[in-house]
């Protein structure tokens, strides 16, 4: 078993993957990789060998068991069963009888393709997952298990299939490290009894975890450094003149050693003056230390490959058969459908909704069905329901998308072909399109009055089924290739805008320009419009004699569909039906082509800097001096330092706190396991005092309320009862004022992606520090923090989104604690901040905090695994065990004798090893399983000892006020006022959204496209207005250039306010401003983008179309367009500020812009509209904007056009205020209304900021 060790960004994962087949495809790799002497060709690597890798990519919605299960049943069981034949073959010819017990799970583990199966079991006891079996993962929005139970999740998916060699990559992130020994413990016992290959990285491994392994690679800055075994590694070491100081772990003394900044304190030659040694000089030695030489020789003999076992390279690609394998998928999916219920049936009650609308609009009484005239009201409600259903697959892009980085996951790993998925995921969907189709078709067929008659009924149900199985078919498509939701939901909009503008109802065949023609017959929704026009339309009520003599046909209803250009013949259904199903085989076949063949968008770089080497040895100096500190409690040096340090003073406080509780509301699962209370209680009776210039840490097992504590300090909790008494240098403490003097960073680093490392911090103490401080001392103020948390070579780096692109982990935790130190706060609380790093990013961090801690801040973290040198920085101990109770609080003393000394004081506890890491020997020892030896309760022997007796004296102590001191209060509740936060918001977000492209770009590509192509097809159509159809089209082209535009701007803007609203809610929390000032930044920022996006497309689109070039109605036209833009994005940021997730807000934006869009004025005219329902178009904001338009442009035009059935034609001003019911003289009102929507969202979206939180904690 080897352990891979090396400073980040040294290549680790990159060894790694290429080890296993995968390495980036961006890479070139030279040189061979062979197992047991076969290439890669020969076999597949994915399944011989598994990756685990460092990201948690798991499906939020299944169960950490159904997880195990999933992966365990696609891995399929190798050669286990032949195996177990050949076995009881051997067995029986030798007469032996296996022990039942173990007969019985041999066979019970080669068992292939169940739902569940006993190896499942068996690695969740191992890996300690038990106790979490049934609780769902979790993503951003659900609360799942904790970070450290995700990680073993990662490696426990990995570990249930039947590959026999293993490279984890990090897997002990966020685990304690008594978990982290056992784990270990477990997989080197596979190594040893079943022959596994295993390479494992770990960023701190704590020194029993090291010693489990036989081998170590010393990997730094892509050179091999030391590769053998063990035991010789610091002999290497010490022939090259460094040595390990006793108390250091040898783990972290190695990643140190090849780093220029700490290589010089492990010197130990004293008579021979020190020089740098290179890590290229290190690998040179290597090869002629002894270790090296016969790794050397070993490699020149090739390996007999006739000595391979059959068994131990996988010559399959997959673990299960092509229909065991789309059956296992099948049932996943459901699973993941089943889960998300909700959406599924509020997307159906969404549907049913717009049924009832649209026929009340369209009621049959109202539709008569005797002249030409009669069509226009009928071709208006056919294409609404068109667009509805239509509509209605465009959440299926955010649902593809969701699923894709799994997926990537699994199919890279070989679980399954990747059509599996896809088809898995069309058959799914046959149903429910059926039915969604079915409740539209049934509910409104007889109330809008179609043509009576089953056949016709029947065929209209046809063509809505084939029609909404080929819109999603298409939004599926489009997930699977632009694969990021900001570029999809744009190219969405984009796809429909075309696949409508063409469907034959905007603008008729005979209209259209010749360059264009070929868009009209490659429109999907064209051969949809066709379908069911042609099956009404030929309906034998319609074969009435018309009196049109312009166009040609014997009856009405033919002569509607010559005028719109339709097929006249009811072979024309069966042909539209056709080729819908054709387009609906190629979308769903490309679709299964972009599974297989797409790989994943991004894989996050680590940003390194390069700092010139003078400038690392001047730091290089002082770094041991503050090392020295770290470990040595501070002392002179120290003290002299943070005196001449913080330009800024603070006022120090104390925290004392005395029986806390605290429960929540007991989680249906574990009802269903049979627990009768209606509450759990996740912390009992926890007392103890942060005194100010001591360091605490919070430590215990996972899940023991280490979090769940500091969260109550803090004041962070949304949900649950809290009892008990918290006071703050002996006043009671108040969340408003205590909000202020404390800061808290959280174990997920939360920034804005899209801003720098620097104005990050710029912007946070803008916002935190109060407002007497100037502008100047401020900077220098920031300047100070990120010289003391080692940023200042970051400054311009952009901070990016975890785990995609910008920071590494351990950059963002500085960041993190940056942001809140530079609020200058008297109290900080940690939750894990070393929780990700590796040894040395761990002692930066450590080094940052006792830095902080030295100034005389209170400083409170919650810690994993800390190594002996992290440990003994702190002053004092809060230990915690299952159940949320306290089994040691004091002091830690030098070497941590005190607290050896209390634990060693409890009979049959036995005594510390010479060397041994007094963290993990405490966890050890009060474990629960050594707390069933002893037979004792730690948690009852400390609420009895003299020490808890002193906690409680010092408790009370600190309970009473100091003389001549005052409780903290604040003239205002922010410390800058209201003009000031919105400027520092403003500015935040200009300077976020100026740095996101994706976003800001792809808006003004879509808008300049949607100009070029509207004004192509609807070329000069304003200047040559002859007929009533002119007029009509152009009516269609305001329509639609209005609202497929706004359409797509609201759907592309979720996704950013999205991610800004978690990092709201940590501001908000943090008390940085109040929300308003946020609103109103987010929305002035959204306004001046919207307007010169309005700008833009009026100057080209006005232009190409066409109209009279007069000021007032350009600037009219402008207005309008600015106006719409800004309320369609103020709209979506209303409805993410109002509602859980981001699916749901587009489910509704889907949901409004489908009412918005009947009412819109264009598919049914106000006049035509009921009584009943003339209200809902004055509510619609884009009936108004298209009312505008069209009377600013048109409202006083005397000119004449041709109107079927009148001989001398009509004025167009008089026909737009009989048809359509717009004036002119109303333009005053409209601008009015249009000022009246973009504050009514505006409103609507500082309220929904201000008062809902959707954060559970």
């Amino acid at each position: 078993m080897t352990l891979l060790l090396g400073p980040p960004s040294s290549g680790k994962s990159t060894l790694m993957r290429s080890l296993t087949g995968k390495p980036d495809s961006k890479l070139k790799v030279s040189g061979n990789i062979t197992y047991c002497g076969h290439t890669f060709s020969e076999f597949y690597p994915e399944r011989t060998s598994t990756y685990v890798s460092q990201y948690d990519l798991h499906n939020g919605e299944m169960t950490v068991r159904e997880t195990l299960d999933f992966s365990r049943r696609c891995l399929g069981i190798g050669a286990r069963y032949d195996m177990l034949s050949e076995l009881a073959r051997r067995e029986q010819n030798a007469g032996i009888k296996p022990d039942p017990e173990i007969d019985a799970f041999m066979k019970a583990t080669a068992v292939q393709g169940k739902e569940t199966n006993v190896i499942t079991d068996l690695i969740l006891k191992v890996l300690g997952l038990d106790i979490c079996a049934d609780t769902i993962v979790g993503d951003d929005m659900k609360r799942g298990i904790s970070g450290g139970q995700k990680k073993r999740v990662t490696t426990g998916e990995m570990l249930t299939g039947p590959a026999r060699a293993l490279f984890m990559d990090e897997i002990s992130t966020g685990l304690d490290s008594s978990s982290t020994f056992q784990i270990v413990k477990y997989i080197r016992q596979m190594v040893h009894v079943m022959n596994y290959t295993v390479m494992i990285s770990l960023l701190q491994p704590p020194p029993e975890t090291y010693n489990l392994f036989d081998d170590i690679i010393l990997l730094s800055e892509g050179y091999i450094v030391y590769h053998g075994p063990r035991e010789n590694i610091l002999e290497f070491f010490e022939s090259a003149g460094f040595q390990c100081p006793e108390r250091k772990g040898v783990a972290d003394f190695l990643q140190e050693v090849t780093s220029r900044k700490d290589q010089q304190q492990y010197w130990c030659h004293d008579h021979a003056h020190y020089r740098y040694v290179s890590v290229l000089e290190f690998s040179q030695l290597f090869k002629t230390f002894h270790a090296g030489q016969k790794l050397q020789k070993e490699l020149q003999i090739p390996y007999v490959k006739s000595k391979t076992h059959p068994a131990a390279l996988t010559t399959k690609k997959y673990g299960l058969s092509s229909r065991e394998s789309l059956k296992a998928v099948l049932s996943r999916e459901w699973l993941l459908m089943k889960r998300n219920a909700f959406l599924y049936i509020f997307k159906s009650f969404q549907l049913f909704v717009l049924a009832i609308i649209t026929m009340t609009v369209f009621i049959r009484t109202k539709m008569p069905h005797e002249k030409f005239s009669d069509t226009i009201k009928f071709s208006g409600v056919l294409t609404s329901s068109l667009i509805t259903i239509m509509f209605g697959g465009l959440s299926e892009v955010q649902m593809t998308i969701k699923k894709l980085p799994v997926f990537y996951k699994q199919r890279d790993y070989l679980f399954f072909p990747a059509w599996t998925f896809g088809v898995a995921n069309i058959i799914l969907k046959l149903p429910f399109s059926l039915v969604d189709t079915s409740v539209w078709t049934i509910v409104t067929y007889y109330v809008i009055g179609y043509a009576p008659g089953p056949g016709r009924f029947f065929r209209q149900l046809l063509a809505y089924f084939c029609t909404h199985q080929m819109a999603v078919a298409m939004f599926r498509l489009l997930g699977a290739l632009l694969q990021t939701m900001v570029v999809a939901n744009t190219f969405g909009m984009f796809v429909l805008l075309l696949v409508f503008l063409f469907g034959g109802f905007v603008i008729p065949r005979t209209d259209i320009q010749s360059w264009w023609i070929w868009g009209y017959w490659i429109s999907p929704m064209m051969y949809s419009n066709n379908a069911i026009s042609v099956n009404e339309f030929l309906a034998s009520r319609w074969a009435i004699p018309t009196a049109e003599g312009s166009i040609g046909s014997s009856t009405v209803g033919k002569a509607y569909l010559k005028s719109k250009g339709y097929f006249t013949g009811e072979w024309g259904y069966w042909l539209s039906i056709g080729a819908m199903i054709g387009f609906m085989i190629l979308f769903n076949i490309l679709y299964l082509c972009a599974l297989t063949f797409m790989s994943s968008a991004g894989s996050s770089s680590t940003v390194v800097s390069d700092e010139t080497t003078e400038n690392e040895l001047k730091t290089g100096s002082t770094n041991q001096e503050q090392m020295s500190q770290v470990t040595h409690g501070t002392d002179a040096a120290a003290n002299r330092r943070t005196q001449t340090g913080m330009v800024l003073p603070f006022q120090p406080f104390s925290l004392s706190f005395n029986h806390m509780n605290y429960y929540v509301d007991m989680p249906a699962e574990m009802k269903a396991q049979g627990f009768t209370e209606n509450r759990l209680q996740l912390l009992s009776d926890i007392c103890g005092a942060f005194k100010p210039g001591v360091l605490t840490a919070l430590v215990g097992v996972s899940g023991a309320g280490k979090t769940t504590l500091m969260d109550v300090l803090a004041g962070r909790k949304t949900s649950g009862t809290i009892e008990g008494d918290i006071r703050l240098s002996g006043y009671p403490k108040k969340q408003e004022t205590f909000a202020r003097i404390s800061g808290y960073c959280e174990q997920t680093d939360i920034h804005s992606p899209n801003v720098t490392v620097y104005e990050s911090l710029v912007y946070s103490a803008w916002l935190r520090l109060s407002s007497e401080v100037d502008e100047n001392t401020r900077k220098v103020f920031v300047e100070q923090v990120m010289s003391l948390v080692e940023l200042d070579v970051l400054r311009d780096a952009l901070v990016g989104l975890p785990g995609v692109s910008g920071l590494s982990t351990e950059q963002r935790k500085r960041l993190t604690i940056a942001v809140e130190l530079v609020a200058n706060p008297s109290i900080i609380f940690m939750d894990e901040p070393t929780s990700g790093l590796d040894a040395r990013a761990a002692a930066i961090v450590m080094r940052t905090v006792r830095n902080t801690v030295n100034t005389g801040r209170t400083v409170v973290c919650t810690i994993h695994q800390p190594s002996i040198d992290i440990f003994e920085s702190f002053d004092e101990l809060l230990l915690m065990k299952r159940g949320g109770r306290v089994t040691y609080a004091g002091k830690l003393g030098r070497y941590s004798n005190i607290l050896v000394e209390y634990f060693e004081a409890v009979p049959g506890v036995p005594k510390i090893a010479e060397g041994y890491n007094p963290a993990t020997w405490m966890l050890e020892v009060s474990s629960p399983l050594a707390e069933a030896r002893l037979n004792v309760d730690f948690a009852e022997i400390y609420a009895n000892s003299a020490l808890y007796r002193s906690n409680q004296e010092l408790i009370k102590e600190l309970s009473i006020q100091p003389p001549g001191s005052q409780d903290i209060s604040f003239p205002t509740k922010y410390s800058q006022n209201i003009l000031n936060q919105c400027m520092a918001n403003a500015w935040k977000q200009f300077r976020s959204y100026w740095k996101n492209p994706p976003y800001n770009a792809m808006r003004y590509l879509m808008t300049v496209l949607y100009a070029l192509v509207f004004g192509t097809v609807f070329w000069r159509k304003g200047k040559n207005i002859e007929s009533e159809q002119d007029l009509y089209s152009l009516l269609g082209a305001i329509y639609a250039a209005v609202f497929f535009l706004g359409a797509s701007t609201s759907f592309s803007i979720l996704p950013v306010v999205s991610i800004e609203r978690t990092v709201f809610y940590r501001e908000k929390a943090a008390g940085m401003y109040s929300p308003l000032s946020y609103a109103v930044a987010q929305a002035l920022v959204e306004f001046v983008y919207s307007a010169a996006q309005g700008i833009l497309y009026t100057v080209l689109f006005y232009g190409m179309v066409g109209f009279e070039w007069k000021a007032d109605k350009f600037f009219y036209f402008m207005f309008f367009l600015v106006a719409c833009f800004t309320y369609f994005t103020l709209y979506s940021m209303m409805l993410i500020a109002c509602t859980p997730s981001q699916i749901l807000g587009s489910v509704l934006v889907a949901f409004s812009l489908t009412q918005w869009n009947i009412f819109a004025g264009f598919l049914i005219s106000r006049p035509m509209i009921p009584v009943w329902w003339r209200w809902f178009y004055w509510a619609d904001p884009v009936s108004w904007t298209i009312y505008g338009v069209i009377a600013s442009q048109f409202g006083d035009d005397n000119r004449k056009v041709i109107a079927p059935g009148l001989r001398d034609g009509v004025v167009v001003k008089d026909f737009l205020n009989d048809k359509l019911g717009y004036k002119h003289d109303f333009l005053g009102y409209l601008v009015l209304g249009h000022f009246g929507y973009i504050l009514l969202f505006f409103f609507l979206f500082a309220y929904g900021i201000t008062k809902l939180n959707f954060q559970r904690r």
